[in-house]
Formats: structure tokens, C-alpha cells, sequence
């Protein structure tokens, strides 16, 4: 197939990681190693734009540019990655009715509540209207296919298990002791964390995160908690760990996705509560590496991990039960193994994009545009 591919929150290659992105990306690899031919329609991004006037003239001028790139490159099918009332896809809704291509949305986002926001009602109906011109629409998240429901036939909609290509993610012995050594680690079971130092619930799920285990020294629990991020919270972030948990926090810094598998494999259980979380990458690549995880029961958390077997989740901000579950992992070596073996064969089962990603190439293959 011919494919105009299209990312309106952020388009690829985008600076600041995210899931989203590693979505996106993964996507087009895969398209890509399929054979297809994919043309990166445009770079434009929609984050809030419709609350910029003065970039209106910048979007007709968009417009123009996309549809010289559609005529030339000919395509079979549009495909929109993640459009949602901040982000909504602007370009290939208002030429539609000049190409009659069919167009596929994946992770496509409804939320009603935006239509009585005041800085989201636009937003909330311009995604609307590019929801429903959609020949189909795909979603990872299964709260997503609920709300697209309300307003598209189920037949137009398709749920794609959240993966990961675990090819990737693999224990490696020699990246656990050559980084344990780095970090000046003995005996003691490690606790790992990964998340970006951003002001917002990430930060937020460290902060809290950080606070609650600070109970585990109090009873003479030996472990080290290693995190693995950056960002403008860093420094809070620090000061936190030295008040709270003295000599028990190494700080990582900022590690490349293709060489994470080095840091999961260098610990023992994965911990990070994940506040509203709206699927978690890290989930499935930890889990992917052999280790627990324990998070909280919320936002997507619950389709990537299998609760009991290979994770822990547990009410939000529900500390006892929270500090409990890890107290249980740090303490019980034969548990930690267990359920690790159980969470990379889950991962490679269920989870493997390889695999789920054919899935969504044969619907979309059907959708394509026939001579």
C-alpha cells in the first residue's frame, strides 16, 4: 500500500520522548518493514493550535503543501496517528472531499466532558468531526473504544492490543552486574523506576512514590531505588531523596530507549504508580525484561500487566497496601523470579506487536483504495 502517514500531537522525530511517540514511531517501522510505501504527509503540530489565530494562515498554507504531496504521491489510504480535542488532525478532514482516499485513524480519542471546557470546546468539535469522516478507527485502550462508541458504528472500530517489539527488550546478565557496579550496588535488591522529571503527574507519581517507601528503612528492609529520567524536576527531585531516603536513591539520569533493556536488567521488581496513566510503556518493557511490577489500579496500568501474576496493582494512593506489595517482593527472592518468568512470557503472548500489529495491517489493508 501507498500510505500518508500523519502524527498531529507529535509528529516524528520530535525532541521530547513519550509513549506516544515511541507509538508512533513503532507504527511506522512496522508499516515500513511490511513493504508499504509511507509518505509522512506533514510535520504540522495541532497541540493547541486552534487557540493561536495567528498561525490560521500557516494551516491553509499546510493544506495547500499536503495536497500537492497527495496528488504527487498517490496514495491507497491516510492513516492519522493520535488525535484527540488538544491535538485535533486538521489537515486530511477538510480535504477529503477533494481526495477520496479512505481515512484511518489510530488511537483516535472522544471525551465529551471537553465540549463544556471553554479553552477545549473547539478542539472538542474539530476531533469530532474528524472522528466521524474516519472510514475506520483503531485504539490500544479499551476506555477509548467505549467512548468512540457513543458516536461511531462498532463495526468502524477496532481494538489493537497495547505491545511492544520484545525483540528489544531482553534480560542481559552483563548489563545487570557491569551497572550494578556503576552504581556502587552490593547485595541488596534493586528497585527500579523510569519516567521523565516533567511537572505534571509524573512527577507527582516519583514524589509520592518516594515518600511511601521511605516506611521500608524504618523496618530494616535493605534495597537501593534506581530512577532513570530527567527533566526540569530533577533537582526537587534529588533534594526529596536525600530527605527522605538518604543513601538509597541513585539518580540515572536520562538513558536511551535501545539500551533501557541494560537498566531493567540490573534490577529486581519495577515500581511506579503511574497516576492516571494512560497505557505505560515502561510497564510492557519491564515486564518484557523479566521483572514484577507494582503500580497502581488505573488509567490503562491494568490491560498491560496481568494483576496477581506478573504485577501488583493496587488502589491509588493507598500507601500500606502500596509499600506492602513491594515490602512482599523485596523480601521473597522465589515470588520475584516467579512472577518475572510469568511477566516475559506474558509479554512475548500477548503483547507482542509482531504479532498484534498484523492484525491491524489486515484491516487496514481492506480499507485501502482499489484501482
Amino acid at each position: 500500500m501507498r500510505i500518508c502517514f500523519y502524527a498531529p500531537f507529535k509528529p516524528l522525530g520530535h525532541p521530547n520522548p513519550s509513549g506516544d511517540l515511541i507509538i508512533a514511531t513503532g507504527l511506522y517501522d512496522f508499516l515500513v518493514s511490511q513493504g508499504h510505501q509511507i509518505l509522512i504527509a506533514s510535520n504540522l503540530r495541532s497541540r493547541w493550535i486552534y487557540l493561536k489565530p495567528w498561525l490560521f494562515f500557516t494551516i491553509l498554507k499546510e493544506r495547500l503543501a499536503t495536497a500537492k504531496r497527495i496528488r504527487k504521491f498517490s496514495p491507497d489510504l491516510w492513516l492519522t496517528y493520535h488525535c484527540y480535542y488538544k491535538a485535533p488532525d486538521l489537515l486530511w478532514p477538510a480535504l477529503c472531499k477533494k481526495f477520496h482516499i479512505p481515512y484511518c485513524i489510530f488511537q483516535g480519542i472522544y471525551s465529551t466532558k471537553q465540549r463544556r471546557s471553554f479553552k477545549g470546546k473547539a478542539g472538542f468539535y474539530l476531533n469530532r468531526h474528524g472522528l466521524l469522516q474516519a472510514t475506520h478507527l483503531f485504539s490500544n485502550r479499551k476506555v477509548d473504544i467505549e467512548n468512540l462508541r457513543r458516536i461511531i458504528e462498532p463495526e468502524r472500530i477496532s481494538y489493537i492490543k497495547p505491545g511492544i517489539f520484545p525483540e528489544s527488550f531482553y534480560f542481559d546478565q552483563s548489563s545487570r552486574k557491569s551497572m550494578r557496579h556503576s552504581w556502587q550496588i552490593k547485595n541488596e535488591p534493586v528497585i527500579l523506576c523510569a519516567a521523565m522529571f516533567r511537572p505534571d503527574v509524573k512527577t507527582q507519581g516519583l514524589t509520592w512514590m518516594i515518600k511511601a517507601l521511605a516506611r521500608l528503612p524504618e523496618e530494616k528492609i535493605p534495597f537501593k531505588l534506581v530512577i532513570a529520567g530527567d527533566g526540569s524536576e530533577r533537582e526537587k527531585l534529588i533534594k526529596l531523596a536525600e530527605e527522605y531516603l538518604p543513601d538509597r536513591v541513585v539518580f540515572a539520569g536520562r538513558i536511551e530507549r535501545k539500551k533501557m533493556y541494560k537498566f531493567y536488567s540490573s534490577g529486581d521488581l519495577f515500581v511506579f504508580p503511574g497516576i492516571r496513566e494512560s497505557l505505560g510503556m515502561v510497564y510492557l518493557e519491564a515486564q518484557s525484561c523479566g521483572l514484577p511490577v507494582v503500580a497502581f489500579d488505573n488509567g490503562g496500568i491494568p490491560e498491560v500487566v496481568q494483576q496477581g501474576k506478573t504485577a501488583y496493582l493496587t488502589k491509588p494512593f493507598d500507601e500500606d497496601s502500596f509499600c506492602t506489595r513491594i515490602k512482599q517482593l523485596l523480601q521473597d527472592t522465589q515470588q520475584r523470579t516467579t512472577m518475572g518468568q510469568a511477566a516475559a512470557k506474558y509479554i512475548r503472548q500477548d503483547h507482542d506487536l509482531h504479532s498484534n500489529y498484523l492484525q491491524f495491517e489486515d484491516i487496514l489493508t481492506g480499507h485501502a483504495k482499489t484501482p
